[in-house]
This record gives C-alpha cells, structure tokens and sequence, in this order.
C-alpha cells in the first residue's frame, strides 16, 4: 500500500471519530427506511394496473416517488433508499435492461429514465421539506457494457477480449481497472476483489480500487454527487468486493453516513467491517429467515450475541427481511402470523429497521427480477395488514426514542428463549419495549408464557398491537398469552401520551426535531416529568455513538 493511501486512510479513520460523524451516526440510528426500485415504486400516470416486464424498464420514476411520499410517511417512516441514480447501459441483453441502475456507464449523468437531474433534486427536497432523509444506493466496484454476442448482450467475453473502455466516464482508461479475470471462487478473497463480477451478457469491468487515481477521481464524484443532491446517506453496493482500505477513503469523501453490503452469513465476516459507519446486518437476515421459516429461533438467539460480541456499531446495522437480491418472505411461506414476526423484529430489534416496498404488502417473488414486482399494482393499499403493523411499529419505535435517545443505543436482553420463542427487552425502564416473537405460526396454540423480569413488581403495561392493559406480577414477571403464532409489544402504560397509540394523543414534529421538547416520566415517581430538548437527546446518543466508532 503506498504513503499516498495509508496517509488517507488515517485522515478517514480519524474522520470517523470526529463529533459530526458521530452525530450523524445517531441521527441514522433513529431513523427508518423504506427502500424502493426506482423503475418499480409508481408510475408518473397514476396507474395501478399497467403490467410490467420484470426484465425490461416499467415507468417508474423520481417524480412519482413524490406524488406517492405520503404513502411512505404514514407508515413512520422518516428515510427513503432509492436505486442509483446514474446512467446505466441502454441496450437489451439475456439479462434484460439496467432498470435496476446497477449497470453503469457514465457517473456524472442521471438514468435518463428515472427522470432529469432537476426531478432527482425535486425529490430531495421533497423528502427533506417532510423531514425525511434521502439515501442512494451507489455501485463503486465496476462498470458495465452490453457483450457483443449474436445479438446485443448475448456473448461471453473469453482470454483476450478486448473493452472499449472510452464508452466510460469518468473511467475511461484500461488503467483504471484489474486486468479481465473470472471470479471462479466466491470463497477467496483475491479472487473476488480483484476479478470481474460478469463476463457473460454483461460484463462488469473490474475497477483498481487500490490505484491512487480510481481513488481520487472516486472521491471526486461522490462528493459532487452529493453536494448537488444533498443526499444524506448512502448504501455502498458490493462493498466487500472493492478493496477494505477505499471504503473508509470513500467515505470521508462523501461526507454522509454510509451503509455498506457485505453479504455474508457469519457475524465475524460482516463485523469486520465495523470500521464504516454502518453496515446492512445480512448474518442476522439469514438466522432471522431460518428462525421464522424454519423453525429455528435458537440460531438466532445465538446470531444475536455473536453480533453484539463482533460488531462494535450495532446501532448503525441495517435490519431487514426482504430486499432487491433476496427471495421475499412471503415466497417462503405465506403464513401472516410468520410474516408479523418478522416484520416485527425488524422494527424493533436493535439497529436501523429497514422495510423494501412489497413487503407491507405480503407481496410474493422468488429470485431476481421475480422479487423486483411492481407495488403500484398493489393499488397502494393502506388498509393492508402488514402496512398497518408496519405503522404502529414505527409509532412505538419513534416514540421510544422520541422520548429517550438511548433506547437506540442499549443493546437488547434476552429475558426467554425456546426454540419457537423469544422475548427481548430494549431501552431503559421508563420506555422500555418487551417483544415477544414466536415461530409456530398461525396454526399455534394458546398457552401462557411467563417472562421473568419483564418489568418492575405490579407495573401496569400495555401491549400496543392489542391495545390490552396488563400488570407484572409481585416480582416483576409477565404473563403473556400466546395465541395463533402473533407477536407481542409492551410499553410502559404511563408513557403512552404523545404516542398516537392506543387512543393516546399523538406529539406533534418528528422525531429528530432540534426544537421540540419531550416530556418523560422519570423512574419512581408518578408526577414528576422533565422537560427535555430533543437536541440534548442526541447529543447524547452522538456520545455513545462516538464509542461505537472508535
């Protein structure tokens, strides 16, 4: 590694630790997204019945995005994630068109397809005048063309194969990127950071994330994008396939928050990259499938504690149960009772809770592009169960938080284990959540779970997805009645106010509102409160946050 980069990489990990990344840190940790296919969210008509060719591009667009925010709003969320924004290859191949904008070809121009720069900066400030954050998917590790074939996109490059590498902007030079090579072991790592991700239909031009050239004019592009977006954070697409020093590097570049994937199903793999500012938490997505499909809750249990042993921000990984790679949780299994477990533990375990557009839907899809449906023909349906769920979920989620910042920031405990079962208790005791999860489905039984050390002795609780008031017993257990596989949520009932939940009042302003005041019942006393600016809140969380990234 030359001075040049071990000299950025310590300016990187320096910027890492400095407040205002921390602040960012926890300004992301409170957050909620809600991710979406660009090509795939809604169409600039209105229509909820155009069919869609799930390989070629269907309509979608930024403009239509903002007509349809408040069906994003009103489940809670307070972030979006769209697909990258710049200009993808135009051609058809055997793998269809880039309406997914993962096949790029030009950094500093838009999808055309998506719509022009100044709707993509419409939508920026769209979300921001709604105090939602804009995250962008981006794709650092390669660039894309169409191989020649008997028809476009229809060939295989072999030994030899010569790119026209002009076609590229700003990576318009064979010095740019590693030399053609297949990935032929996804096990080793050389291999797969220093080999082309595709060779067949399109190829995927490797680039020289350790050249210090791709690094600086990398560098440049991010923070332009940026700037000219005001884009708050960004998913780093295929982060462990570039080299581990340029995120860091990339990173500080950009100046935002950033959530890189590393799809692996083991916690020290994923964990390794601790060092960025987040992370999508893919050791926790698979053990959380097998618990709920699979019957297998102990394996999560214990994914759970390597995680919190490994990783050193989990408060910054990203929660999620369906995204655009993988097999929708509905394709597993269609039991709604299922799919209200998972959907809760995405919500509220700890870390950032991430929802893909479908699955409040319940909707169905396999591999790509199966999993990559259209949700306008859904009609948008805010009556759906799931989307409901997913609404109160986000109103208990923003109201914790609302009212202590460091129910972000406390890790989980473990108060009951069986393998068809777990109870997790998160946040401190005056805003303290129990969940309760449970694998049997729909076609589970009735029977009593006692949970020892729920809450403090003969404290009255709430379960906010029936609405039922219950109290703890004399030594603090909690008796909980399980019936038909559905999950539990308990609140503390004397600080339900605020909430909108249960009949409550709901506060007005969300949640990272520098300027709104929270009343918070403090322990042992029923009338004191305090009157505490949200901006101190944060502070606080930034403090934790700032050890989380050391």
């Amino acid at each position: 590694m030359t001075m040049a980069i071990l000299t950025w990489l310590a300016v990187a990990l320096i910027g890492l630790a400095r407040p205002t990344t921390a602040a960012q840190a926890a300004e992301w940790a409170s957050r909620s997204i809600y991710q979406v296919v660009t090509d795939r969210y809604a169409l600039p008509n209105g229509s909820t019945t155009t069919p869609c060719n799930l390989n070629n591009y269907c309509g979608g667009t930024w403009g239509a995005i903002i007509d349809n925010l408040d069906y994003i709003q009103n489940m809670g969320f307070t972030a979006l994630q769209i697909s990258p924004v710049d200009k993808n290859m135009p051609q058809n191949t055997d793998s269809g068109y880039a309406y997914h904008g993962y096949w790029p070809i030009d950094k500093y121009s838009v999808n055309e397809n998506f719509g022009t720069a100044a709707d993509l900066k419409n939508l920026s400030d769209a979300l921001h005048a709604r105090d939602m954050y804009l995250l962008v998917d981006v794709v650092i590790n390669d660039m894309a063309y169409a191989v020649p074939g008997k028809g476009s996109g229809t060939g295989q490059l072999g030994p030899g194969a010569v790119t026209d590498f002009s076609q590229f902007y700003p990576f318009n030079q064979a010095e740019y990127y590693h030399p053609l090579c297949n990935i032929t072991n996804w096990g080793n790592v050389t291999n797969y950071q220093g080999c082309w991700f595709s060779t067949q239909y399109v190829a995927l031009p490797d680039l020289d994330t350790e050249s210090e050239a791709v690094i600086a004019m990398s560098g440049d592009w991010i923070k332009s994008l940026v700037a000219n977006y005001s884009i708050d954070g960004l998913r780093i697409d295929a982060a462990k396939h570039v080299d581990p020093a340029f995120l860091p590097l990339f990173i500080e570049a950009a100046g935002v928050y950033a959530f890189g994937e590393v799809d692996s199903a083991t916690a020290p793999e994923v964990c390794a990259y601790s060092n960025l500012t987040g992370l999508e938490n893919y050791s926790v997505y698979y053990s959380m499938i097998q618990a709920f499909t699979a019957g297998n809750m102990t394996g999560l249990s214990q994914m759970l504690s390597a995680v919190q042993m490994h990783c050193s921000n989990q408060p910054s990984l990203q929660n999620f149960a369906e995204n655009q790679d993988q097999t929708r949780f509905a394709s597993y299994t269609d039991d709604m009772a299922l799919a209200q477990n998972a959907l809760t533990f995405v919500m509220m375990a700890d870390g950032i809770p991430k929802i893909y557009q479908g699955q409040e839907q319940h909707t169905q899809g396999g591999a790509t592009p199966d999993n990559r449906s259209p949700l306008w023909t859904t009609g948008f349906n805010t009556k759906a169960p799931l989307y409901n769920l997913t609404s109160t979920l986000n109103a208990i989620r923003n109201h914790a938080i609302n009212l202590d910042g460091r129910w972000v920031t406390q890790p989980s405990l473990e108060l009951y284990l069986d393998n068809s079962t777990m109870a997790m208790s998160k946040g401190p005791q005056d805003v303290q959540t129990l969940t309760v999860y449970s694998n049997q489905g729909t076609g589970g039984g009735s029977w009593q779970l006692f949970v020892p050390n729920a809450y403090p002795p003969n404290s009255q609780v709430t379960e906010l997805l029936t609405c039922a008031d219950t109290y703890s017993d004399s030594i603090g257990h909690l008796n909980v009645s399980m019936n038909a596989g559905v999950p539990h949520v308990y609140f503390p009932t004397y600080n339900l106010e605020g909430s909108g939940l249960c009949g409550r009042s709901l506060t007005t302003g969300w949640i990272n509102n520098s300027t709104t005041t929270n009343s918070v019942k403090t322990s042992g006393s029923d009338s004191l409160t305090a009157r505490v600016p949200w901006s101190s809140i944060m502070a606080g969380v930034a403090l934790v946050m700032s050890a989380c990234l050391l």
